[in-house]
């Protein structure tokens, strides 16, 4: 519970006592520190947000903008931004549209929305791409830390593997509320280092912080795994690919989400299926085979799943691609596709965690044998081409159109209940946040020039 929101949500409406006593309350249910306390607890809070609202009555209308922020008038919830669908990747383009607008340069940067981001540099006389990437463990798991720390290592190094870099190093950002039990830190750790040592990848740096500070009640994990990569060669961007490409994909058993899925319907046993390191050996493989320069790009099956990654791609590319539902099938390892069948979940929606590999026709027998050797499974799936759709061939030979959704397939109870329908108001929704992601330009570049003055 984020008790300073609660007293801005109610501080305009409602008596300074009122807020307070309900405050106390709240607080009871997760400090044993008696009512005096509680109530003295809360009067601070109370304080403390009064303070900062008094902003309004400063002349300085410049410092009023930096210390405030221009609001959207949209919630998280509403865009579905986190959800891997279609209001989650309009906001990631306009965040990379921030990132985009400063003066600074880099060889892939977000709005590429490619796995990693990648800068050139030089050593000894040759060229050296450094792959970054991060990802955050997925919500649902913060009762399971191990399972959070395990899986966020997977997709992050997984991110920088798909850029065709070696990863040399992991870092970790960790966040637990004011009362969550401290051996949540060492199970999350714990899960991250297993991945580590599984792949020889060494744990560098990171940082502890509590959620919120002393304004957050509750026992939430919120944390991150950052990657980092090298290669002597140019990445394998998505922007790479060519009509004519063939698309292969490796066997995908998924991550944090299956697992999610599996735990949140009593599905226990699934969870052990996610528990594997093929997609790092897969994507190691191509780069040991020295194919690496001859492949046009590989991606991973997470984001939305297929509909999401190939609409992406696409997106980024200009270009259409060709996928075939009975292949596709066959690549989803078989106990996690009977559960999503069984749950009514669309596989192509979800995250599976498989390699995707674009390579042209002349290098695919190459890259299928190098894949094979490492133990892994791989098959052709469909084909690029010039056509600008991205859509899959069906089992009983109609056409789909691959359109990710709102928000990515629902795989729990509540998801369902959210639902993946498209608002009403969606157009109105994103000119609010596209102007609110202008203004946040406008007031970054206004800064910038102030402190350079």
């Amino acid at each position: 519970m984020d008790i300073e929101g609660f007293v801005r949500r109610r501080i305009a409406k409602e008596d300074q006592n009122t807020i307070e006593d309900i405050l106390a309350d709240r607080i009871l249910e997760f400090k044993d520190i008696g009512k005096d306390n509680a109530l003295k607890m809360a009067s601070a809070v109370v304080d403390e947000v009064q303070n900062t609202l008094k902003i309004k009555d400063q002349e300085d209308e410049f410092l009023k903008e930096i210390i405030g922020f221009h609001a959207a008038d949209v919630a998280m919830g509403e865009m579905g931004v986190g959800s891997r669908g279609a209001g989650d990747f309009f906001v990631h383009r306009k965040i990379a549209e921030i990132v985009a607008s400063t003066q600074t340069s880099s060889f892939i940067n977000p709005t590429a929305q490619d796995d990693g981001g990648v800068v050139k540099t030089s050593s000894e006389g040759k060229d050296v791409y450094i792959t970054t990437a991060v990802d955050g463990i997925h919500s649902r798991l913060s009762e399971y830390p191990f399972l959070g720390g395990f899986h966020v290592a997977r997709a992050a190094l997984r991110d920088v593997c798909v850029m065709g870099s070696e990863p040399v190093a992991i870092i970790c950002d960790l966040h637990l509320a004011d009362d969550g039990d401290v051996g949540k830190l060492f199970d999350f750790t714990a899960g991250v280092a297993a991945v580590s040592e599984l792949i020889d990848v060494p744990i560098v740096a990171g940082s502890t912080l509590r959620v919120g500070g002393d304004m957050v009640l509750g026992d939430r994990l919120v944390s991150a795994v950052g990657a980092i990569g090298v290669s002597p060669h140019a990445p394998t961007a998505r922007k790479r690919a060519e009509a004519g490409d063939v698309i292969l994909l490796t066997t995908g058993s998924g991550g944090g989400t299956i697992t999610t899925t599996a735990l949140y319907h009593g599905l226990f046993d699934l969870v052990w299926e996610t528990m594997d390191i093929n997609f790092i050996q897969a994507s190691e493989a191509i780069i040991r085979a020295g194919l690496l320069p001859k492949v046009h790009a590989m991606t991973d099956v997470t984001n939305g799943g297929l509909r999401g990654d190939a609409h992406e791609i696409s997106t980024t590319t200009g270009l259409g691609l060709e996928f075939y539902q009975d292949k596709i099938r066959q690549m989803i390892n078989p106990k996690v596709l009977e559960m999503l069948e069984m749950l009514d979940i669309d596989p192509l929606g979800v995250s599976v965690d498989s390699l995707m590999i674009i390579a042209p026709p002349e290098v695919v027998d190459d890259v299928k044998k190098a894949i094979s050797d490492a133990g892994v499974k791989v098959m052709e799936i469909g084909k690029v081409d010039d056509t600008g759709i991205p859509r899959m061939i069906k089992e009983d030979g109609s056409v789909e159109e691959l359109i990710p959704l709102f928000r990515e397939a629902a795989y729990t109870k509540i998801k369902k209940l959210v639902g993946d329908t498209t608002p009403e108001d969606f157009e109105k929704m994103k000119q609010k946040v596209e102007k609110a992601a202008l203004d946040s330009i406008e007031k970054k570049n206004r800064v910038v020039k102030a402190i350079r003055e």
